[in-house]
């Protein structure tokens, strides 16, 4: 064999031993890779809720009869007192003597309950102004040091209470005096029924000041006393509903900030929660899981001017915070994963990644709040694959 042959024999053996290490060795995964930094980090709820006005009165028919056609439509301005619809009652069958008595009763029925009420409300006011006296002396008495603090706070809530009752006194004489107006008017309309005069028309006037937002009964038509004809209420009054998954609603406390995105391109509101209601309710998710849920209330607390044409019944998308640190070590949710109970992350270091435990304190929707494993400026894999491994060689994404 000659030197030249030989030469080349070599040369192609040592390609081809090239070749076949280059084939075998284990080339670099292509990963996308976050970097970890630190900022602030919250932990928020998001759900989809919706808009609704915070005050809402429907006005029904207070008979049965024929309602004349209503003019409003919704969104029309409205002023307590305006004539909002005309009604006329059907005409009430003849009475006999028992029935007229038994009207006549239910009017001495409505008075003597407004009469008791009036006693109520007295009683109550004066039980309110003992209670205010009765803190004033505690007062005086705590401040010199001759009463704890408790029987003042014990006094303090009783004219808490007491002014509640108060409250609640005067609303049921109000309520008491309707119920006499509406006996009294019961036995009016039946004795002029008697006379020939039951055809007379009512005006259904508007309760408070703020715009239609739904006409019930917009056609003329007979209907059933209770029957819903308008619903009223003020659209720059409104509040936020979001139901939230009970096991979310404990989180909450009330007072947490939130965030509200009412569509994809309008400038996200604020807002405060201002109560978790205390009844859940359960709900059929669209995969049809039963789950438990309660409403969140929420208030709005940006300027006016910036929901203005935000209103009733519109789609939120509602964040609610509640967890925020400044200055948090974060790291993508991404690039978690389970090794046995605990988590890790795979860090990237000279081209090889490193599997590392980090211990997770909280957990957001697209960021996790760590305090080991990691450090500021590293870089982490996300969405790590099966193939990946503890010491792979790796290649980020172009």
């Amino acid at each position: 064999m000659t030197r030249k042959t030989f030469g080349m024999l070599l040369v192609a053996a040592v390609a081809g031993a090239a070749a076949l290490f280059w084939a075998l060795s284990p080339r670099a995964l292509i990963v996308e890779t976050a970097k970890v930094e630190r900022g602030l980090f919250e932990q928020t709820i998001d759900e989809d809720g919706k808009t609704r006005v915070r005050e809402r009165y429907v006005v029904s028919a207070p008979l049965s009869g024929r309602v004349q056609r209503i003019p409003l439509k919704a969104g029309d301005p409205v002023t307590p007192g305006q004539v909002i619809a005309l009604f006329v009652p059907a005409a009430p069958p003849l009475l006999d003597a028992r029935i007229e008595r038994e009207l006549q009763e239910r009017v001495g029925a409505a008075e003597a309950s407004l009469a008791r009420s009036r006693t109520a409300v007295e009683h109550a006011r004066a039980a309110l102004a003992q209670s205010r006296a009765d803190l004033a002396r505690t007062s005086r008495l705590a401040q010199e040091g001759f009463l704890s603090a408790a029987s003042l706070e014990r006094d303090e809530l009783k004219v808490t209470l007491d002014g509640r009752a108060l409250e609640a006194a005067e609303f049921e004489r109000h309520a008491t005096e309707h119920q006499l107006e509406l006996a009294r008017t019961a036995l009016t309309r039946s004795r002029r029924a008697e006379t020939g005069h039951a055809s007379e028309r009512l005006e259904i006037r508007s309760p408070v000041h703020g715009r239609v937002l739904r006409v019930a009964q917009e056609s003329e038509a007979v209907v059933l006393i209770g029957a819903p004809l308008l619903e009223l209420g003020d659209p720059r009054d409104l509040e936020v509903v979001i139901d939230v998954l009970t096991t979310d609603a404990v989180n909450i406390p009330s007072g947490a900030a939130a965030r509200m995105e009412v569509t994809n391109t309008a400038q996200a509101l604020t807002g405060r929660v201002r109560r978790v209601e205390p009844s859940g309710f359960t709900k059929i998710s669209a995969l049809g899981v039963e789950e438990q849920r309660v409403n969140v209330i929420i208030d709005i607390t940006s300027p006016p001017d910036e929901w203005r044409t935000v209103g009733d019944g519109y789609r939120v998308d509602a964040h609610i915070v509640v967890y925020r640190q400044d200055d948090a070590l974060r790291v993508p949710v991404a690039a978690l994963f389970r090794d046995g109970a605990a988590w890790a992350v795979f860090a990237v270091e000279d081209g090889i990644a490193h599997k590392r435990g980090v211990n997770v304190v909280r957990r957001g929707a697209t960021e996790a709040l760590i305090d080991k494993g990691v450090s500021q400026g590293d870089r982490v894999i996300v969405y790590p694959g099966e193939a990946l491994y503890d010491g792979a060689k790796v290649r980020a994404a172009p």
